[in-house]
């Protein structure tokens, strides 16, 4: 039995997709009940005795990053017996400059796996392919995308790279006390992305990029947490964390090419209108 926590999110549920095809028993932890090929248990990453309440028989745990007292999670997962845990982490950790919310606690979270005692995986995806669904709707009220970062291309990733790599991980042997950088096969500006999909669509998108000073007033705007928009400020308007890197991970790991995102642009479409 593998445990999936953020079993509702672009990772974790793609995780429990690909585990569930695979024959593989799942267990899905999340805050509400919802349809998914898993036994649920409903719980709070924030909350380690609802998570420890998921344990019995877990041979491997899929864990998000950054949640509160993680080193109690992690312990009830020891003392649980699971045999090894894969830490959905991110580029973030790599960032020169940790000073920053969004580095620290990831920094912070791979650390803590490191000291628990169980074996480990810690996953680094770069941004994720899915992030383009913010863009919906835009796309549904018209033909423009207004968006941040215009100059910073990024090789992005499919969630399902990142969920084929996790299940190898958690299922196959030898992927103990390794740290995976993950990305897609190619590096691509805010304006590249809007061309592939308004290709995939038959539409004629355009992109208009916003200053840093409107993109970051704009996420403060949404709710983020100002120390957070500095900090994605600081990683894509201050150059402080390069995602442009293609990196061979996913082929290393499940033997073939990572999604393109023309792919993934094919395969969401429809939620574009």
């Amino acid at each position: 039995m593998i445990l999936v926590t953020g079993a509702t999110g672009n990772a974790g549920g793609a995780l429990v997709r690909t585990l569930a095809e695979a024959g593989e028993p799942v267990r899905a932890l999340v805050r509400r009940e919802v349809e998914l090929p898993a036994e649920l248990v409903v719980g709070d990453l924030n909350d380690p005795e609802s998570v420890a309440g998921a344990l019995d028989g877990v041979r491997g745990v899929f864990l998000l990053a950054g949640y509160d007292r993680m080193d109690e999670t992690l312990a009830a997962v020891a003392r649980a017996g699971a045999g090894h845990v894969v830490l959905l982490s991110a580029s973030a950790a790599e960032a020169a400059d940790v000073s920053n919310p969004i580095s620290a606690y990831h920094v912070r979270s791979e650390a803590l796996v490191r000291e628990s005692g169980v074996p480990w995986t810690v996953l680094r995806p770069r941004t994720f392919m899915s992030n383009t669904l913010r863009w919906a709707e835009q796309l549904r009220a018209g033909d423009v995308v207004r968006d941040a970062w215009p100059d910073a291309a990024v090789a992005a990733v499919d969630p399902l790279d990142i969920a084929a790599v996790a299940a190898a991980s958690l299922l196959e042997k030898g992927h103990d006390g390794r740290v995976y950088g993950l990305t897609g096969p190619r590096a691509l500006r805010p304006a590249d992305r809007v061309r592939i999909l308004g290709e995939v669509l038959g539409r004629e998108l355009r992109f208009e990029g916003l200053t840093d000073d409107e993109a970051r007033a704009g996420m403060v705007a949404g709710g983020m947490p100002e120390a957070y928009a500095e900090a994605f400020y600081g990683f894509f308007a201050r150059g402080e964390l390069d995602e442009s890197a293609v990196l061979p991970t996913v082929d290393e790991v499940t033997g073939r090419p990572p999604r393109t995102f023309e792919q993934w642009a094919r395969a969401n479409a429809g939620a574009f209108g």
